[in-house]
């Protein structure tokens, strides 16, 4: 599901008089992959007047010295440096060479100057990051590839990252999830640059769907199963995929090494050369979306998610599910079914929790309904903290955190047709 939205307050901030809008900055990075580094140029960079797509004019820059070396050992030479963005109306950061790596000082400053004079900044996949490194995420909803959406989120704890997400569009920042994703954000800007019309002749000449959500792809089934190209051959795929079957059942990391016939130490290291994550953290991530589903789908309680998740306890996934989210496993699924289409189908519910009605009116006693009620939002986390991982109180300040965002950009944006409001985290 991606969020694309009208603009909003901070989106119209005056454009620098030096800055064109139809002036296209595309920052690369040696070791940036070749495939998300062309997708900019492609869509932007090509002349296709003659089919209905108005004409962008693009910059490549280099964002660090040259040469720059991409997939494959590849060199590149960037026609422009870092002094061509104060052109631009538009920057995009296709791609990161490295999530665990900071990126240029000079290229952030440039992507912050180019913000403030009123610049639209455009983050593909693990370019994110860099947005993040700059602080142009800070208090934003974004998002990036599933695989380090829990890395985003754990360095810059003001983000609100949401891996579920195609594309996220916050007015003069935006964001998109992997390769494929970074293709459907550069046909929203041209959408809402020139119009359905435009990006649609676009989509036509690249061979690709002219606008696509999670839900028409089943993207949320895509996070959960996916696994990196790199791993489809490899001996550990086997292992991932059990893993993935059997996360209802506890197990660590030591179990997942001894199935591939590894020590942990030389398991972790293969781990990460092939996804990027460590083990732990992978595995944690993929309960966390198994509750995300639960939680959505059923009526298990939280207690009862926890254990078909694979965690030790339900504050072990309270603890966790909050870090990632953003949210208590309560306040999420209250805040999910609050969203729901009307009209949409309830959960199924199991045939034990459908015959309960007697022990409900019992539960009711004196108090009447205010009094259930009143329960079942505490329960929610809505009255009440709840505890974290180390059992102490801890204080859900995400709902005050959007309250003070829309305070700071004033009235909340307009939801268009067929959009749907972002999740809670």
């Amino acid at each position: 599901m991606s969020q694309d939205s009208a603009a909003v307050p901070d989106a119209a901030r005056k454009l620098a008089a030096r800055r064109r809008r139809e002036i296209v900055a595309v920052l690369l990075f040696s070791g940036g992959p070749i495939f998300e580094s062309s997708i900019p140029l492609s869509v932007f960079g090509i002349d296709r007047q003659d089919a209905g797509v108005p004409r962008y004019r693009l910059l490549v820059c280099a964002g660090e010295d040259a040469p720059l070396r991409t997939t494959g050992g590849l060199e590149l030479s960037a026609p422009y440096g870092l002094e061509a963005i104060s052109r631009a109306g538009t920057v995009v950061v296709p791609a990161w060479r490295s999530i665990t790596q900071a990126p240029p000082p000079a290229a952030l400053d440039a992507l912050r100057r180019a913000h403030e004079e009123g610049a639209r900044i455009v983050g593909l996949c693990t370019g994110a990051f860099v947005l993040a490194a700059a602080g142009l995420l800070d208090g934003r909803p974004a998002t990036t590839h599933w695989m380090y959406a829990p890395t985003l989120a754990k360095r810059y704890p003001s983000v609100h990252v949401d891996p579920r997400e195609l594309f996220v569009d916050d007015g003069d920042v935006l964001t998109s999830a992997g390769t494929a994703a970074g293709i459907d954000l550069c046909l929203h800007i041209v959408r809402t640059d020139h119009g359905a019309d435009a990006a649609n002749a676009l989509a036509r000449r690249l061979v690709v769907p002219p606008r696509r959500t999670a839900s028409d792809m089943g993207h949320q089934r895509y996070l959960d199963r996916s696994l990196p190209e790199e791993i489809g051959a490899d001996p550990l795929a086997e292992v991932v995929a059990w893993a993935l079957e059997h996360l209802h059942e506890q197990f660590d990391v030591e179990t997942l090494a001894a199935r591939a016939y590894m020590s942990r130490r030389t398991f972790d290291r293969r781990f990460r050369s092939l996804t990027g994550s460590a083990p732990l953290q992978w595995l944690i991530t993929q309960r966390v979306l198994q509750a995300q589903r639960l939680l959505e789908t059923s009526d298990y309680s939280v207690d009862e998610v926890a254990g078909r998740c694979g965690f030790r306890s339900p504050v072990a996934l309270r603890g966790h599910f909050r870090r990632q989210l953003g949210a208590s496993p309560a306040a999420y699924r209250a805040a999910y079914r609050a969203r729901r289409p009307h009209g949409a189908p309830e959960p199924s519910l199991r045939p034990e929790r459908a015959e309960r009605p007697e022990r409900e009116r019992a539960a009711l006693g004196a108090g009447g309904p205010d009094r259930f009620a009143a329960a079942a939002l505490a329960g929610h986390g809505l009255a009440t903290a709840e505890a974290g991982e180390s059992g102490t109180a801890q204080p859900d300040g995400y709902a005050s955190r959007l309250a003070e965002a829309a305070v700071g950009r004033g009235a909340p944006r307009p939801v268009l047709p067929g959009q749907r409001e972002r999740p809670v985290g």
